[in-house]
């Protein structure tokens, strides 16, 4: 059970596990065997296990945003983030949260707020991602990338971040999280300029986010 979490009646009892060799590189596969509370019944779920992740949301002294862009294989396309990764063996959050920000930007912050977490995809994800807030950030050495990475950075403004949520471009869901535990990052309502996933003309959805 996750910290910070209660105990309920819907919760499912833990009757074993066994793990698979899928050949993942970042999770191992748990196969865990549960009854529903509801109706007794037994069932075999997924879980894929990782260590924790981090997300920092960097501002420099003028109050930019410290952006990274790059490929992300699931979505097949190069993606506009946060600077972030995973918690190394031995490490707390916050150390990996300087660690990742040093790594990806070449940037250093004397000046660290923790954010919260958050749980990625509870569904079949047992980890959290520990948001933190780096301030007066300043450059002090070039990028530590490694063989299979290819990071671009950039700072922007409060309102480029706005204008990139509402134009779609920056949807990393991580990012966003993070992004809005700082500063105001979306109208309200909020209504995307472009919604290519529905069939309501954008018009017709701001129409009706618009108050009578």
């Amino acid at each position: 059970m996750s910290e910070g979490s209660k105990p309920s009646e819907l919760d499912w009892q833990h009757l074993g596990s066994r793990y698979e060799d899928a050949g993942l590189m970042l999770f191992e596969k748990r196969i865990d065997k549960l009854r529903n509370p509801r109706n007794d019944k037994v069932f075999e779920r997924l879980v894929l296990e990782s260590v924790d992740w981090v997300n920092v949301v960097a501002l420099d002294a003028n109050g930019r945003s410290l952006m990274i862009r790059q490929y992300r294989f699931g979505v097949g396309y190069t993606t506009l983030e946060t600077p972030g990764g995973m918690v190394d063996p031995g490490e707390d959050s916050g150390t990996a949260a300087a660690r990742e920000l040093l790594e990806e930007t070449g940037y250093t912050s004397e000046h660290w707020q923790y954010l919260g977490a958050v749980e990625p995809n509870p569904a079949f994800h047992n980890h959290l991602c520990h948001h933190w807030l780096a301030k007066d950030v300043v450059l002090s050495k070039e990028q530590d990338l490694g063989d299979g990475e290819a990071i671009a950075i950039e700072f922007m403004t409060q309102a480029q971040v706005r204008d990139a949520v509402v134009s779609g471009e920056l949807k990393h869901a991580l990012a966003l999280s993070a992004l809005a535990r700082v500063f105001p990052i979306w109208p309200m309502p909020f209504v995307q300029i472009e919604n290519p996933s529905s069939d309501v003309p954008t018009s017709q959805v701001q129409a009706d986010a618009e108050p009578s």
